[in-house]
């Protein structure tokens, strides 16, 4: 007899008073598994385009490193020497010291001849180069300053220009034209690449990737016409390509200073770099 109240089956042998009782559980059949619905078809468009854009960002971030894979192994190494205590200091800051007046004296004669060379002080003469040349100890560059025309910028042929600039920062960096030299006083503008193609001829196409790490107080030497300028970082600032505020000419030519540019972020020519330095002193 079925128990449908218990859900058991029960089995009576012999009289009712006294039948024996089997019972027998009855497991419940189990529910069939339904199908997981499936994914509404945005979601799967939303996955598919989600895969195609990291592919994409991956691709795009690969081949921007291996464009400009020198200037960012100069960023790498300069962080690793910075964090696990790699050689920070360059045998140009010598070339920024200023140097001290040491007064002279004469040498008494009634000393022998050798006894005389004994006493010339050391003489400490610079020998200045005959080019024109831009020592940045900071970043441990020293490098040829070349001239550009004026021509184009007379003319107004900004295509030109461009072209020569491009042309001469295969040799170093530049002299922008129309601005001042140190021996003229005003604002003396450089500029230098910080990372180019590197199929592209010249060894100076990432001279200013680390130009970021020069610090207001840094010193930076100017060699032109044999004569050594040193400047003292003041100003350190972004600023857009239009921004062009920053190759003008002081009111007061007194005001001698030396601007670096360069384009950031590394790689890019989104914005310009541009360090600002006074005149300190000439040797």
């Amino acid at each position: 007899m079925l128990n449908e109240q218990n859900n058991h089956f029960v089995l009576h042998i012999g009289p009712k008073e006294h039948e024996a009782i089997h019972e027998v559980k009855l497991e419940p059949k189990p529910k069939p598994e339904g199908k997981s619905r499936p994914s509404p078809k945005w979601v799967q468009i939303v996955r598919d385009a989600g895969r195609q854009i990291l592919v994409t960002l991956l691709i795009l971030v690969v081949g921007f490193l291996a464009m400009n894979w020198s200037a960012y192994y100069q960023i790498a190494m300069n962080e690793y020497n910075k964090l696990f205590g790699g050689p920070n200091s360059s045998n140009l800051s010598q070339v920024v010291e200023i140097k001290k007046d040491v007064a002279q004296k004469l040498i008494e004669t009634g000393d022998s001849t050798i006894g005389q060379v004994k006493k010339i002080p050391d003489l400490g003469l610079d020998v200045a180069p005959p080019d024109i040349r831009l020592i940045i100890p900071r970043i441990n560059q020293n490098l040829p300053v070349v001239r550009v025309s004026s021509e184009n910028l007379i003319s107004q042929d900004w295509d030109a220009l461009e072209k020569d600039i491009q042309e001469k920062l295969k040799d170093g960096v530049i002299h922008y034209p129309g601005t001042s030299f140190p021996d003229e006083g005003g604002n003396t503008v450089i500029t230098g690449h910080s990372s180019y193609f590197p199929w592209d001829p010249g060894r100076f196409k990432d001279v200013f990737a680390l130009l970021s790490d020069v610090d207001k107080g840094d010193k930076i030497a100017l060699y032109y016409k044999q004569k050594k300028y040193i400047y003292q970082i003041s100003e350190k600032k972004v600023v857009m390509p239009s921004e062009i505020e920053v190759l003008k000419q002081p009111g007061d030519l007194t005001q001698n200073k030396l601007t670096l540019i360069t384009c950031t972020p590394v790689g890019t020519n989104l914005k310009r770099l541009v360090v600002i330095g006074d005149l300190i002193a000439t040797e």
